[in-house]
């Protein structure tokens, strides 16, 4: 297998080969939603399989299935063999729908029309400041899912599954069982709060989320064996919190937000927080990295504000943002990856 495109091999490359290799980012997109969408990585599962036997098992004309199928071995997520018939990659394997970290779910919602028509509007968006989304549609992003379950459905399965995947990472680099009385503000149905408590069973947690989100967290709680340490609390982050914890949770909360808004949110933490100076305020985000470097937050950062106006942020970009809501940042998170920022309140003006 020749390997994936990326900077080392595309260096040989001549500069306008290279400059249009990245327009082809539409393209690949969608090939690879195609093949997701058709299960062919759940079909090569057992071994190599020839594309006249793919197109039967899903139903396709052969033909445009091995050109569609070419194309994703040129990237790396097939390997063609000498005898035409194709397997899986590492890259591919992921693309299963059966394997633990699967990103099945997240290639089908990026290949979406409501991402690739969102993204259509993005000169709207610079123009304006004004969310993409709501120029391609006519209403916000979340009044779109609750009027299209299919699509409602794939988003809350991608992000699940990217849950799963970061809820691993933050877990494994930081040490929430240094708190005893744990908040997770805007938590949804509580799947990061109770991977942190079965992470720590001295640990007692409280789940605030909207009353239609926090309805449905029982069944999932009870199935982490976590519920008698969960109080569910329906809230809205925007109005007053629930006192005396040890630490209030945002995981992946903020950047949905303008920094008005996110300032807000942060100063509903910190009214929390009054009667508690040792508590601590606990930012789950991706930290965008360094100029010049890549990092996936850069790309998040445009769905943010095609979406809804938010932000992916730099540690600069946080440190004012939390200055201005009372609190200061601690810790020193790896910049370019999803990262726990630890803070504490303090006097404003400080």
């Amino acid at each position: 297998m020749t390997g994936v495109v990326g900077p080392a091999m595309t260096a040989a490359l001549p500069p306008h080969v290279r400059l249009l290799l990245l327009t082809d980012g539409k393209r690949i997109s969608r090939v690879l939603h195609v093949v997701a969408e058709l299960g062919i990585a759940d079909e090569l599962a057992d071994g190599p399989l020839a594309v006249p036997e793919l197109a039967s098992r899903t139903r396709t004309h052969a033909d445009s299935l091995g050109r569609v199928l070419r194309v994703a071995a040129a990237f790396g997520i097939f390997e063609e063999q000498e005898d035409g018939r194709y397997t899986l990659t590492e890259i591919g394997q992921v693309l299963r729908s059966d394997v633990p970290g699967s990103q099945r779910d997240m290639v089908l919602y990026n290949g979406t029309e409501m991402l690739w028509r969102s993204y259509g509007s993005l000169m709207h968006t610079v123009r304006t400041g004004q969310p993409a989304f709501e120029d391609a549609y006519g209403h916000g992003f979340f009044e779109h899912l609750e009027e299209n379950p299919e699509a409602s459905a794939l988003f809350d399965r991608a992000m699940t599954g990217m849950s799963r995947a970061t809820a691993r990472m933050l877990l494994d680099g930081y040490d929430f069982g240094r708190f005893t009385r744990i908040a997770d503000v805007g938590g949804g149905r509580g799947f990061f709060l109770s991977e942190v408590l079965k992470r720590h069973p001295e640990s007692h947690g409280t789940l605030i989320d909207r009353p239609a989100v926090v309805e449905e967290a029982p069944k999932l709680l009870g199935e982490a064996g976590v519920a008698e340490r969960v109080e569910v609390v329906p809230g809205d982050f925007f109005q007053e919190l629930p006192k005396g914890r040890d630490a209030y949770v945002l995981k992946a909360v903020l950047h949905d937000w303008d920094d008005e808004r996110a300032a807000a949110i942060l100063g509903r933490v910190r009214e929390a927080l009054d009667d508690n100076p040792d508590g601590r305020l606990l930012i789950c985000e991706f930290l965008v990295g360094p100029a010049n470097q890549w990092d996936r937050g850069k790309l998040l950062d445009l769905d943010m504000l095609i979406r809804f106006g938010g932000r992916e942020r730099d540690e600069d970009q946080w440190r004012a943002l939390l200055a201005s809501a009372g609190f200061e940042l601690l810790n020193d998170p790896v910049p370019g990856r999803w990262a726990v920022l630890e803070c504490r309140p303090v006097a404003v003006g400080l």
